[in-house]
């Protein structure tokens, strides 16, 4: 196994190179029973071949990427990025419109397949990124073009590290200054800045690494070296620039030393926690976002046979340090660590074999793995309130909602009590249902996601929501059916609203061509969650945003709400109309057919009217003969249809309705409403008259068949 894998067929004698549809093989399977049948590992994935190798399945269809480090942008909704093992730098939607995430969502970016990714924070379409061997990149998305702005461009390929001027690692260290978007940071064994895109690079540090001659030397040999980048050492791998004290940095090394300057890199000290392994490589430096001079550091000697978890903490810009371990098993290595900007001591860590967290400063930790797969956690992003995971070899991961655990810490639980999460501000974005696919990513759910506590041995509860006026949108309830039921458990639950009202009424056998009769997605604003189980009640507000992309305004967004509402409640009122006509047919028909015309001529002819009424009314509010999809092709749509597609366009994006859709609405609802005005006239008048008949005629309620 190599780039190629190698077969013989002669025991062995002599190879011939094969290619599977990636490279970099690591592992083969051979079906014991038929060797025909393999399965190949590589830096792609894995493939599947039935013919021993002539034809291979795809690796497209797996989520099997191997992250090196992820980080995120302020484009809503916010993108992910991150470096795979051979298969390039990448930046992927962490949600989408559609129903699921899918290639369509992503695209490479800056860099190349080991690099740092740093998103420019003034316009993020711009990206900076690395790649073995010193390769630094500035790519623009917007006009899809690359520059490279390496800090010193000398290829070092097939050379060891004693002869380079600044030695690169294979993951190199690339990022911002929260302060400044126009400082952007580099790391070899110096910390370099650029203030101008790259175009410059200044050496603000002075050599940050032990420089040991005997581990400045070429990779492998006597036989065959292998000098690519991943094998140079002494550098700078980890570095950062605090969020709350502009010019204070950290340098970590991947030969155990730690720095830091509090003046923007003109004077530095040597901070390494004394009771740090010599030759620990520092793998994540995190600023602690709640104590000045706050650090919280990740280690790792994996590569040297020691396995145990590594993780540090000061709160004295490294005069101190206390080691935050307990808890984390002995052989589940530390790669990152990371703070929760919301609660002070709410930790998180990734290890090689999965995820951990604290909420006590790292004093214990446990286990979060919850349904994330056991697999390397290679690096952490905390983004609004969701937490993102980089893996190595099972792609990206994105734990929601966080606020659920930040409120749980601010009022700790009673297990037996009734308890309403309160919602975190949700713009109003369509997208997925948050349903699973073996080959697409899970979306995030449209709408705005509840979580509440249920003591046990519940016998009903609802959930109602309310606008700012305490006016009642949507309620679910345990003993409702269809759209609102609402299914509970004792412990905690979740629902998703998806912000809708409730939809016009349809009727049996309704057929539409591009007509809505979905519920309006409320405006922005405040509103209510009001949670009843059994005779206890809560209730908690929330904020409806409006998405920051949209070219129209609040305002913009009321005025497509209220005439979306406008439609619906006709549409509503329309098809309440067919149906409850339908039934008068129906009652008048079975009466018909226990009567004898002769015997009842005046019934009759005022039920032979009413019944007439009615058909003509309907066929000008629905179209009759529609018994199929395509039927609609022969028959044309009536005004019911006409009036929800002008709701479906006017539902397309975030726009007030324009002045064409507003004309065709009047036009459309005048029309209906001289049907529903004679509807209403044979319900009011002419119903009570015929019922008059009936009871004059002295019909009995329950007729005897006469045959």
């Amino acid at each position: 196994m190599n780039v190629a894998y190698h077969v013989s067929n002669d025991g062995g004698q002599s190879f011939e190179a094969r290619y599977a549809p990636h490279g970099d093989h690591h592992d083969l399977w051979i079906a014991p029973e038929d060797s025909d049948r393999l399965i190949i590992a590589d830096d792609g994935g894995a493939q599947v071949s039935y013919d021993a190798g002539a034809s291979w399945s795809t690796y497209m269809n797996q989520p099997t990427a191997q992250f090196y480090r992820v980080t995120t942008d302020d484009h809503f909704p916010y993108r992910i990025y991150g470096a795979q093992q051979d298969n390039s730098a990448i930046r992927i939607d962490s949600r989408s419109s559609n129903g699921h995430i899918t290639d369509a969502n992503w695209e490479s970016t800056a860099g190349g397949e080991s690099a740092h990714l740093a998103p420019d924070p003034s316009d993020n379409s711009i990206v900076y990124g690395g790649s073995y061997g010193g390769f630094l990149t500035r790519f623009n998305h917007g006009l899809d073009m690359n520059r490279a702005i390496n800090v010193w461009p000398e290829n070092p390929m097939g050379s060891g590290a004693e002869g380079m001027k600044f030695r690169f690692q294979w993951n190199f260290p690339v990022f911002f200054s929260p302060h400044d978007p126009n400082q952007l940071y580099t790391g070899s064994q110096h910390l370099h800045r650029s203030v101008n895109g790259g175009e410059t690079w200044e050496i603000i540090s002075p050599d940050l690494t032990r420089n040991e001659a005997d581990k400045l030397v070429s990779s492998g040999g006597p036989i065959t070296k292998d000098n690519t980048g991943v094998e140079y050492y002494a550098t700078i791998f980890a570095a950062t620039e605090s969020a709350e004290e502009p010019g204070l940095l950290w340098c970590g090394s991947d030969d155990g030393l730690l720095h830091v300057s509090r003046d923007g890199g003109k004077n530095w000290s040597d901070v390494t926690p004394a009771k740090m392994p010599e030759d620990a490589m520092v793998n994540c430096v995190e600023v602690d976002p709640h104590r000045p001079g706050g650090l919280y550091v990740a280690a790792t000697r994996y590569k040297l046979g020691d396995y145990s978890p590594y993780l540090y903490h000061t709160s004295d810009y490294g005069s101190t340090w206390s080691i935050i371990t307990k808890g984390i098993d002995r052989g589940h290595f530390t790669r990152v660590i990371r703070a929760d900007r919301h609660t002070p001591d709410l930790l998180y860590a990734g290890t090689e074999f999965g995820l951990y967290a604290s909420s006590n400063g790292g004093e214990n930790w446990s286990s979060m793995q919850l349904n994330l797969p056991q697999v390397p956690i290679t690096d952490l992003a905390l983004k609004d309130n969701d937490l993102i995971v980089a893996t190595q070899g099972r792609s990206f991961w994105i734990l929601d909602d966080l606020d659920v655990i930040w409120q749980s810490l601010e009022e700790p639980m009673d297990s037996d009590a009734l308890r309403l999460f309160a919602p975190h501000p949700t713009i109003g974005f369509g997208g997925g249902n948050g349903k699973s696919s073996h080959t697409k990513g899970t979306n995030h759910p449209a709408g705005v996601r509840l979580f509440f506590q249920l003591p046990p041995d519940v016998d009903a509860a609802t959930l109602t929501f309310k606008d700012s006026k305490g006016t009642v949108i949507r309620s679910f309830g345990t003993d409702s059916s269809g759209d609102d039921a609402l299914e509970v458990k004792e412990g905690m639950n979740r629902f998703d609203w998806d912000l809708r009202c409730e939809k016009a009424d349809d009727f049996e056998g309704l057929l539409m061509w591009w007509g809505t009769l979905r519920g309006p997605v409320v405006p922005p604003g405040i509103y209510s969650a009001e949670l009843t189980a059994d005779d206890d009640t809560l209730t908690a507000n929330f904020e409806i945003q409006l998405d920051p992309r949209s070219e129209g305004t609040v305002a913009d967004r009321l005025a497509q709400f209220e005439f979306l509402k406008s439609v619906r409640d006709k549409v509503d009122e329309t098809h309440d109309a067919i149906r409850h006509m339908r039934a008068m047919r129906s009652q008048i028909s079975g009466l018909l057919k226990r009567l004898e015309k002769e015997d009842h001529p005046s019934l009759f002819g005022k039920a032979e009217a009413l019944d007439s009424s009615m058909v003509a009314i309907e066929e000008v509010l629905y179209q009759t003969k529609l018994k199929s999809n395509q039927d609609m092709l022969n028959y044309p749509i009536k005004l019911n249809n006409k009036l929800a597609h002008v709701g479906s366009l006017a539902s397309m994006g975030i726009y007030k309705p324009t002045d064409q859709m507003e004309g065709v609405k009047a036009d459309l609802t005048a029309k209906i409403d001289v049907q529903l005005s004679a509807w209403y006239w044979l319900r009011d008048e002419q119903i009570p008259a015929f019922n008059v008949l009936i009871r004059e005629s002295e019909i009995d309620f329950i007729g005897v068949p006469k045959d």
